[in-house]
């Protein structure tokens, strides 16, 4: 049995997902945010020292770290979440489950966390301080962005799923980010990812994981 320790608005939906793709027994575990501070609760870090979602439990051993968890998962489970070593579908598998928190996800945090920092400056300084955030996304922040978007919409061009025809662990760490623009409105003119979105959303294994985390956020 395996255990998610889910956190409201974090990147732990994804894993619910995992679970279900790799179709093993599992319970969700679900916390809140402070609403205050938005930070995770004391309860994840009685759990871990990290105190962040998601963290998993089995076999009596909690751990953390989205790609630690989905590699494990992979190899606990009969399904082909991760390719055979040594054959190209692996090395691409690897490369997109390590991308998409190596590169892909960092500059849209920092974006997020740069525009909330614009809306706790001083009205008397907002005029410098926001001249100054726009050159610090505009010098590098943005360009990561629209390299990464242009790099994975030209991958996705005529793929169903990242690596071979049914989804890994690479469209499950790649789903979250993709999601979050998706819904931030940001991929108009991104017609392969925002495909990609719909058809992920659609998926048997993806609805019923959303529905258990429904679930048990509202226990």
């Amino acid at each position: 049995m395996f255990t998610l320790h889910h956190l409201n608005d974090s990147r732990s939906q994804r894993i619910a997902w995992l679970l279900e793709l790799a179709d093993v027994e599992y319970e969700i575990k679900s916390y809140r945010r402070d609403p205050k501070t938005s930070l995770a609760p004391e309860e994840l870090k009685r759990l871990h020292p990290l105190g962040t979602a998601p963290l998993i439990t089995h076999n009596g051993v909690t751990f953390a770290e989205s790609g630690a968890i989905c590699e494990y998962v992979a190899m606990q489970s009969a399904q082909q979440l991760m390719p055979d070593h040594g054959t190209t579908a692996y090395i691409h598998t690897s490369f997109w489950s390590h991308y998409a928190e190596g590169s892909f996800l960092p500059p849209l945090v920092t974006a997020m966390v740069i525009n909330k920092a614009r809306a706790r400056v001083p009205f008397f300084i907002k005029p410098i301080a926001n001249k100054l955030l726009d050159a610090i996304m505009n010098a590098y922040f943005n360009k990561a962005i629209q390299r990464n978007f242009l790099f994975t919409e030209k991958y996705l061009e005529n793929k169903t799923w990242l690596v071979g025809n049914s989804p890994t662990i690479a469209d499950v760490q790649m789903s979250f980010a993709l999601e979050a623009v998706y819904d931030a409105g940001r991929l108009e003119k991104f017609p392969n990812m925002r495909n990609y979105v719909e058809r992920l959303r659609t998926t048997e294994s993806f609805i019923n994981a959303m529905a258990k985390l429904k679930d048990a956020e509202t226990a």
